[in-house]
């Protein structure tokens, strides 16, 4: 069994702040032992193992030009009349947006909530990026611990936890960091968490046919 810890959400958001995401599509690294957790939600298959052998695998930092996601294309015109939804929804509470502490909240906020939900124009054959790949591996790969939030559709408010994955090879494999990219495809979408389970082991699935997959997610 192979199996890679991901970094907090501490260390991502730092690393959204900055302009660059960790990022890995290597296998590489130093062997330890771990154990599988529980789950909230579940969907797949796993098998059991008496001893796992876990692989720990080092992170890189890539560039990522966070404002492509929000100021270019389509969604460049959104933010515009979704500024005045939110002076609206300001004025609606008793609140004055001209004010010196709103005065910038609507287009932050427009701009905060198209970044929330880029992923509905987002494709997982272009996040994968080519990243399958052929190898006669047929041991479990589990990425552990993948730091999540995406926003609630019932409320708009967000929900934030982690997610593990687990899959068994079928001659193909996957490179590590897509499998995280994966989950931030479809958690950057209003979301309930048992749909969000479901698409990205179906995303999984149909990206290398494997002959298993387990996803769970433990979210707040």
């Amino acid at each position: 069994m192979m199996s890679a810890n991901y970094p907090s959400l501490s260390e991502s958001e730092e690393a959204v702040a900055n302009g660059s995401v960790v990022d890995d599509d290597r296998h590489d690294g130093s062997h330890n032992n771990n154990n599988n957790s529980g789950s909230k939600n579940t969907n797949g298959s796993s098998s059991d193992n008496d001893k796992l052998q876990v692989k720990t695998v080092p992170s890189r930092k890539i560039s990522l030009d966070i404002p492509r996601a929000i100021h270019t294309g389509p969604r460049l015109n959104r933010v515009p009349p979704m500024t005045k939804a939110f002076e609206n929804l300001l004025t609606s509470l008793g609140e004055d947006p001209k004010r010196e502490g709103l005065y910038k909240t609507p287009e932050r906020a427009a701009k905060a909530m198209l970044f929330f939900t880029k992923g509905y124009e987002e494709r997982i054959e272009d996040v994968l990026n080519d990243a399958i790949f052929d190898e006669d591996h047929d041991e479990m790969v589990i990425v552990k611990d993948i730091e999540m939030f995406s926003m609630c559709e019932h409320h708009l408010v967000p929900f934030i936890g982690k997610v593990s994955i687990g899959y068994l090879p079928n001659k193909r494999v996957l490179g590590l960091s897509k499998i995280a990219r994966i989950v931030e495809v479809y958690c950057r979408r209003l979301q309930v968490q048992e749909r969000l389970t479901k698409q990205i082991a179906v995303a999984l699935t149909q990206a290398i046919q494997p002959a298993g997959v387990g996803v769970v997610i433990e979210a707040t």
